[in-house]
């Protein structure tokens, strides 16, 4: 069942035989318990692939000629999943769409460099970094890395396509950062059944830390909680395949 910031936080107050309050503001120890939950969060949507987490993003072209084969992704993505692209020709009437295979920035530069900076059908593009790439500019993209974690650069582009790789031909999914609201009304982004684990691990911390007592039985729930969900989440991933097409692990 999911919970208020505001629920959450009465409950940990009420265990730490602590003052009631109507809000997390009332109270300097309502305020700590709230942050301690916050992190709690973090640390948990830190520990494992939330599959709720897992969707589809929009990857943005860099409209600039000079880069074609440069794209960028959002400051909340965490983990790149797949990434495809619409190779068809101008003449295809339908759409191509295949995946694009990730390398670590040396083996890009080491497949780009087998390229001769003198065909006419290689463009020598300078990255935001001041390295030169050399780039195919006869065919749609293969590969593709990153050297700053933000910015996606391929190998080649069409140019006979388009003067630049679009973001309307890119289909893509990640792992994406949740938001926090620190206010009374907020719910945590989590599944339903994973909010027990939440309260448990964050009374447990809070009882540490504030009351300098370890609380044994919201130990125990914490561990049994989280134990549980990891299996969960192994039975799911092992029940659904997905293909690779992100970065290494």
């Amino acid at each position: 069942m999911k919970r208020t910031l505001l629920d959450i936080v009465q409950e940990i107050l009420s265990d730490m035989d602590s003052d009631e309050v109507d809000s997390i503001e009332d109270t300097v120890e309502s305020e700590q318990v709230a942050s301690i939950v916050k992190a709690t969060y973090y640390s948990m949507m830190s520990n494992r692939p939330w599959p709720h987490l897992r969707r589809t993003i929009q990857v943005n072209a860099s409209g600039d000629v000079t880069k074609p084969t440069h794209m960028s992704i959002q400051d909340e993505i965490k983990e790149l999943c797949f990434f495809n692209y619409n190779k068809a020709k101008a003449s295809d009437v339908d759409k191509k769409y295949s995946p694009l295979k990730y390398l670590s920035p040396d083996e890009f530069i080491h497949k780009t460099n087998q390229e001769k900076s003198s065909n006419v059908n290689v463009l020598t593009v300078t990255d935001t970094g001041g390295i030169d790439i050399l780039v195919r500019t006869d065919k749609s993209p293969t590969y593709y890395t990153s050297f700053d974690d933000k910015t996606l650069v391929m190998d080649s582009h069409d140019s006979s396509v388009d003067t630049t790789l679009q973001e309307s031909k890119v289909q893509a999914q990640a792992y994406v950062s949740p938001s926090w609201s620190h206010d009374d009304t907020f719910i945590p982004d989590l599944p339903d059944d994973a909010f027990t684990a939440l309260v448990e691990e964050a009374k447990s911390r809070a009882m540490f830390r504030l009351k300098q007592v370890v609380d044994q039985k919201a130990e125990q729930d914490s561990a049994k909680q989280n134990k549980w969900l990891a299996r969960k989440s192994r039975r799911v991933a092992g029940g659904i395949n997905y293909p690779n097409y992100g970065r290494k692990r």
